[in-house]
């Protein structure tokens, strides 16, 4: 080959390589915006609506949801609630992942966005189930949507109601799954949850993750599986800063060092007008699945 047709070539496999790391962006673009139109696909005026979102995404992704209905509702009178099942795998016992679907109506009678609390999560384990579903797995995986979380983990108790936990060998659910790539994890689940939480643990270390652990933790429907005795993990992702603030706040006492009436920013969104798309990150929704589908699968070859 001549001088010429030797730097011809050269010239086009490096214009070649260019190329191929240019677009490599471009495409976790592309994935991260459609993950994030996939959890403003929720902003609905109804929990009804948001639950036809569900199980049309869930069928656009080839998987056959179960919807089991109850008698729930706060207070007032009686509302019917649907969870929403996705079942992978056989096994004598089953590992649940959970979230709930469900957004909290406002004071003035509106709807929450509920995007942060909790669509991202929402999003984040069908992404999680699609990874599962490629994977050897020794279990049954439970992929279980609640509603009425926000009225007062209604549908993980009614769940629990009607199939108790005798075949549940572990539990990971996910709150507040949105932005942010530090995992908050909660430690206060019980002895029964302490492989869980090993688990997390090592994932975490595998991975090289920001991770916080959290002796006390805020309540989702984890408080309902650790009542009823299951072993129970609860997740949730925030940016590194907002995680140590909120860590603070529940674990530090009086001599926190956070400023009098320091509220974190996460609770300032979370059941307000500012549980909006604004600041919703579909890179932080990609993570989530990612890792929920690793821990799942660390779980299942742990308990064979």
């Amino acid at each position: 080959m001549s001088f010429h047709l030797r730097l011809k070539a050269a010239v086009s496999g490096a214009c070649l390589a260019a190329a191929c790391l240019s677009a490599a962006p471009s495409l976790a673009q592309n994935r991260a915006a459609d993950l994030r139109e996939q959890v403003g696909a929720y902003v609905k005026p109804s929990n009804a609506a948001r639950l036809e979102v569900l199980l049309r995404q869930l069928r656009d992704e080839g998987f056959t949801p179960s919807v089991e209905t109850f008698e729930g509702g706060g207070r007032g009178e009686p509302i019917q609630g649907s969870n929403v099942v996705v079942t992978l795998g056989e096994g004598p016992k089953e590992i649940l992942l959970t979230a709930h679907y469900d957004a909290v109506k406002l004071r003035d009678g509106t709807m929450s966005q509920g995007v942060i609390d909790n669509a991202g999560s929402v999003v984040a384990l069908i992404e999680a189930a699609k990874i599962l579903r490629e994977a050897p797995l020794s279990h049954r995986i439970r992929i279980i949507f609640f509603d009425q979380e926000e009225l007062g983990l209604i549908g993980a108790r009614k769940w629990i109601e009607a199939h108790g936990i005798a075949n549940v060998a572990a539990v990971v659910n996910s709150d507040i799954a949105a932005y942010g790539d530090t995992m908050m994890y909660g430690q206060n689940n019980g002895p029964q949850s302490a492989f869980v939480t090993r688990a997390v643990q090592e994932l975490c270390a595998e991975r090289a993750m920001q991770c916080v652990g959290f002796p006390v933790y805020p309540p989702s429907d984890d408080r309902a599986f650790s009542a009823a005795g299951a072993p129970v993990v609860s997740l949730g992702f925030q940016d590194e800063v907002g995680a140590h603030q909120m860590w603070l706040a529940f674990n530090g006492g009086e001599a926190n060092g956070l400023a009098e009436g320091f509220v974190p920013q996460v609770f300032r969104l979370i059941h307000s007008k500012d549980d909006a798309m604004e600041a919703v990150e579909g890179e932080a929704v990609d993570l989530a699945g990612r890792t929920y589908a690793a821990l799942i699968q660390k779980l299942d070859a742990h308990l064979r």
